[in-house]
């Protein structure tokens, strides 16, 4: 449309997939007692309810498909990364990668340094995975157990073990949340995570020295019988795989390439193929085993000389492969078709400048979009969901403040995915209480990492730093600069 339209029609859109957002992900299954409705299917009716607005108001949709396969268009290079990110997992395993690291990691445990430890372990493994729920469901089951046995506090436990899974959830290039939070805000992986370094860094290391603290304030009740308990679990690793430090190799190219900022499915692609002939090399996997594994992703089963498997390893290592991330591929398909439509009639700008108009400055707009994505976040229980609708919403923002959009997509999981773990009623809540099996009030107060990381980010936007300004011309941009 040439003319840009009333506020009451750009927000019509907006009301009406919250609408569908609160009472098919809140009160359904909160209050009604019913399944919540997939978020595929909210944004399908959302995008319905939007084009048929758009007709009404006069839009041909010959105009609209333009707008919504222009959008799709621009999204295709992160949807390949995120295909590639399924096979990294299934190559890193098949290969020996992965389960080298969590036999060595837990091989270095100390009671006294049970919490550090949970910590770190759950840190290596989700970054080099890039999933929080399957580090809390494998390591952070096994150093559950093994806290329990050795008398530690369950809650910081609990915390050390969630906050150092939401680390790699956060920070890993292969985790789904990170990407999608880079699709966007329109900014490059690497871009994103060195973004992400100045708030999460810092976060994390003072945490680990929380963590280290405890360990002398609240030392676990020894048992030396009960580290008996990791010992099946780890020599179902080393009969499965072959280790060796070449093994290595993989994890080192996605670290060098991100380091050294070289093209992200080039890095990955290289990584994946260095994993598969490692993987043939070192391993005892057929062939066709390896096809499987990248094709549908790997299983303990395939190891068909083991007789017995324990399920924690079945659990650990039964990831991956092609498909292993179609959900939020499919997701994001699907909110790029309804923010492609809102893009036609420009809606999300109208409406964030009107309901956004008091973020004068740049320390406003940064504050405003953190608390915007708290919100959604908490209201959604979604990440994906939030880092589409309030990527989209500030963008334009940010672009007018001149905030470079590694900023917004900072911000995106630093009241994003961070925060999933401290609001009791997400889904991500439920599943660590369920699967660790310590309440949320134990716990919440020792998910360091997020609690501190909530305080860092609002201060980083306060003083200007990580924020990555760029001297502004004198003349027409003065005011923002004077607005700070």
């Amino acid at each position: 449309m040439k003319n840009e339209i009333p506020f009451r029609y750009a927000l019509l859109p907006v009301l009406f997939l919250t609408l569908l957002i609160v009472y098919g992900l809140l009160i359904r299954p909160h209050w009604q007692g019913q399944a919540a409705i997939p978020l595929e299917i909210i944004f399908i009716a959302a995008s319905v309810f939007t084009v048929a607005l758009l007709f009404i108001l006069g839009c041909d949709w010959p105009e609209i498909e333009a707008s919504i396969v222009k959008k799709l268009a621009g999204a295709l290079p992160a949807f390949f990364i995120l295909f590639a990110i399924g096979l990294i997992i299934s190559s890193w395993m098949i290969s020996g990668a992965i389960p080298m690291l969590v036999y060595y990691g837990l091989r270095i445990i100390d009671p006294a340094y049970l919490y550090i430890l949970a910590f770190i372990s759950t840190i290596v493994f989700s970054s080099l995975t890039g999933t929080s729920w399957g580090s809390a469901g494998t390591i952070g089951v096994v150093l559950a157990g093994i806290a329990g046995a050795l008398g530690a506090h369950m809650g910081i436990t609990a915390g050390a073990i969630i906050g150092g899974a939401y680390f790699g959830d956060k920070m890993s290039p292969l985790s789904d949340t990170t990407n999608l939070a880079a699709l966007a805000s329109d900014v490059t992986l690497f871009d994103h995570i060195r973004s992400m370094m100045y708030t999460t860094l810092p976060s994390a290391l003072l945490a680990a020295g929380a963590f280290f603290a405890l360990g002398f304030i609240y030392p676990p009740r020894v048992s030396g019988a009960a580290l008996e308990s990791l010992e099946p679990f780890l020599i179902a690793l080393r009969t499965m795989f072959h280790f060796n430090p070449l093994l290595l190799l993989p994890p080192a190219i996605v670290l060098y390439g991100s380091f050294r900022k070289k093209a992200t499915i080039p890095v990955l692609l290289l990584s994946v193929l260095s994993a598969a002939l490692l993987a043939l090399l070192f391993q005892d996997y057929s062939p066709d085993s390896l096809i499987q594994s990248l094709y549908k992703g790997f299983e303990a089963d395939m190891a068909v000389w083991m007789t017995s498997i324990p399920e924690n390893v079945r659990v650990l290592v039964g990831r991956g492969g092609l498909y292993a991330l179609s959900e939020p591929i499919v997701i994001a398909f699907m909110v790029f078709i309804f923010i492609g439509a809102l893009d036609h009639i420009r809606a999300m700008p109208v409406v964030v400048e009107r309901l956004f108009r008091f973020a004068r400055g740049r320390r406003s707009v940064i504050l405003t979009s953190l608390a915007a994505t708290a919100f959604t976040n908490a209201l959604t229980s979604n990440q994906y969901a939030t880092s589409f609708i309030i990527g989209d919403a500030f963008k334009a923002k940010y672009d007018r403040y001149k905030i470079p959009r590694r900023v917004l997509s900072r911000s995106l999981e630093d009241y994003g995915t961070m925060i999933e773990s401290l609001v009791p009623w997400t889904t991500t809540t439920v599943f660590m209480v369920a699967t660790l099996g310590v309440p949320f009030a134990d716990y919440w107060h020792w998910q360091l990492i997020s609690l501190i990381n909530i305080v860092i980010a609002p201060l980083l936007a306060w003083w200007g730093i990580g924020c990555f300004y760029t001297p502004e011309p004198e003349g027409e941009n003065r005011v923002v600069r004077d607005e700070l």
